[in-house]
């Protein structure tokens, strides 16, 4: 890995500026790579997952890639334009603008639960910011990174794109290179090593993290309408999305309405039960937690509700989707991330109890909130703190280009997609243009000669910034 990243750097050292013809072929390379390899890919994912459905893979992971792809060819001319600015009035003439410069190599760590498009998505930005990319697919999704492995070695010189697959100790080395970025999907926990790990270097990390996303519904709420979102928000890839809402805030009369509308939206989405259009849990390890998780609520007198049973002889990691009534607020249930298809239910009585309880936990990487007032809405924006917001839907902020995917605090730091990945994987150098005649000259020794001109300069500077 040492060497690849070398001939990598050495690489950039020799050609640091790839136009814009470039870039724009490297992206369309690898939507053709992507697109000869879409079987293999979707197969790859089925058998990491022991049974995820194609429709999920290409709906969730190869139609939002070919997006971001198509979107950055589409601006990456406007991006990479050079922009003029307002030069700062005490040091007319000088001129001012700035500009987008490739950082170099960019470490790329993906994620398993969406094995395809959070390793390739934020290639994707990292390319069209003119870098080299040094990607690490997640091992526990060992045929996808494989797939992936092939896929990319087939399009790109390994100076220009290199795939590196094994265990963790792999991705542990990747993050102690002298990289010029580093991009991790992963847990909150192992983004605290990887930060460490990366700051020996002093190495910049965009970490995409996860956390307890809530779903507020307010009084008002129609929730015949509301539940098959949040339902759908819950269960695509059974839960394993860290955009999933993590747990619901529901006023205590409506809990009996919640549950029925939640029943009926599961019944509409899976009409012949958990078949093949359910995903199955991606490890047993991963399963075990999500069981204990449960079990841990039962045994503590919680409310369960099966929305849909698992069939009798089901072969695989079935996990069915579970509400969970007031889970006792010092359970597991509460405090990780569940990622799984099991939903806490909170009573709110009110909006300020709802978000008091979102305020009183970490900064989410998403917030939902299902309520058609635009005063309240407001409200919520302004007395909360996440990565990303959807009011009366879940999830598919994420798929907005033109705005940014990232968390904050404990949920992530730093963000991508479109416009933003194109500047986060760049430097935003700024040029100063002197001219031949400069007033810069009248501000130097011997300060004597200059007492009065600088007390003036002074005196405007004061009234300017006074009024």
């Amino acid at each position: 890995m040492a060497e690849i990243f070398r001939r990598q750097h050495a690489g950039f050292a020799a050609d640091p500026r790839p136009d814009l013809k470039r870039r724009q072929h490297a992206l369309a390379q690898l939507a053709a790579a992507v697109r000869a390899h879409e079987a293999r890919l979707i197969a790859a994912v089925d058998a990491d997952f022991g049974g995820r459905p194609a429709a999920e893979t290409r709906l969730l992971e190869l139609l939002p890639l070919y997006d971001q792809i198509a979107h950055a060819r589409r601006h990456l001319r406007g991006w990479m334009r050079r922009r003029r600015v307002a030069g700062s009035r005490f040091l007319w003439p000088a001129r001012a603008f700035y500009e987008y410069q490739p950082l170099g190599v960019v470490g790329v760590i993906g994620a398993w639960n969406y094995p395809v498009l959070l390793t390739l998505g934020p290639m994707v930005d990292v390319l069209g910011a003119g870098n080299r990319v040094l990607l690490k697919p997640s091992e526990l999704a060992p045929h996808t990174a494989e797939a992936l492995a092939a896929l990319l070695a087939e399009a790109f010189p390994l100076e220009q794109v290199a795939v590196v697959t094994g265990d963790a100790e792999v991705a542990r080395a990747l993050t102690r290179l002298p990289l010029d970025h580093l991009v991790f999907t992963g847990s909150t926990r192992v983004g605290r090593e990887v930060m460490r790990a990366a700051a020996d270097n002093l190495t910049p990390v965009t970490l995409e993290l996860g956390g307890k996303s809530p779903a507020i519904l307010h009084d008002s709420a129609d929730l015949s309408r509301a539940l098959p979102r949040l339902m759908t928000g819950k269960l695509l890839n059974a839960g394993q999305t860290c955009v999933a809402p993590d747990y619901a805030l529901v006023p205590p009369g409506r809990m009996e309405d919640f549950e029925t509308q939640a029943r009926r939206a599961v019944a509409a989405m899976f009409p012949n039960g958990l078949n093949g259009d359910y995903a199955r849990i991606i490890s047993d390890r991963h399963l075990a937690r999500l069981q204990r998780l449960v079990a841990e609520a039962r045994e503590g007198g919680t409310r369960l509700v099966e929305l849909a049973p698992v069939p009798a002889g089901a072969n695989g990691r079935l996990m069915p989707p579970t509400l969970v009534f007031d889970p006792p607020e010092d359970s597991a249930l509460m405090h990780e991330e569940i990622f799984g298809p099991v939903l806490p239910v909170i009573p709110a009585p009110t909006l300020d109890d709802a978000l008091a309880f979102v305020n009183a936990r970490p900064r989410p990487l998403a917030l939902y909130y299902f309520d058609d007032d635009r005063t309240r809405q407001d409200r919520v924006l302004a007395s909360t703190m996440s990565g990303g917001v959807t009011f009366n839907d879940c999830m598919f902020h994420v798929g907005q280009l033109n705005l940014p995917f990232g968390g904050v605090g404990a949920s992530g730091t730093g963000e991508y997609h479109g416009f933003d990945g194109f500047a986060r994987f760049s430097k935003k150098r700024p040029v100063m243009v002197q001219p031949r005649l400069a007033t810069t000259g009248l501000v130097r020794p011997p300060w004597g000669a200059r007492r009065r001109l600088i007390g003036a300069m002074l005196a405007f500077a004061r009234r300017s910034a006074g009024r």
